[in-house]
C-alpha cells in the first residue's frame, strides 16, 4: 500500500467517524459511551495521520 493510499484511506475513515460523532450528538439522548468510543477512534485515526506525515520521503 503505498503512501498517498493510506493517507486517503485514513482521511476518509477520519471523515467517516466525524459524520458519525456528528449524527450522535444530534440524536436525542445521545449514547455517551458511543460518543466516548467515536472520539477514541477519532484521536486514534489522528494520531495515525501525523505520524504518517511524520515520516520522511522514501528516496526513489
Amino acid at each position: 500500500m503505498t503512501f498517498k493510499s493510506r493517507f486517503y484511506r485514513l482521511t476518509e475513515l477520519h471523515r467517516q467517524i466525524d459524520d458519525a460523532l456528528r449524527r450522535e450528538n444530534r440524536r436525542r439522548g445521545a449514547d455517551p459511551f458511543r460518543l466516548l468510543r467515536l472520539k477514541t477512534l477519532k484521536l486514534a485515526v489522528r494520531k495515525r495521520l501525523a505520524s504518517l506525515s511524520r515520516q520522511p520521503a522514501l528516496a526513489i
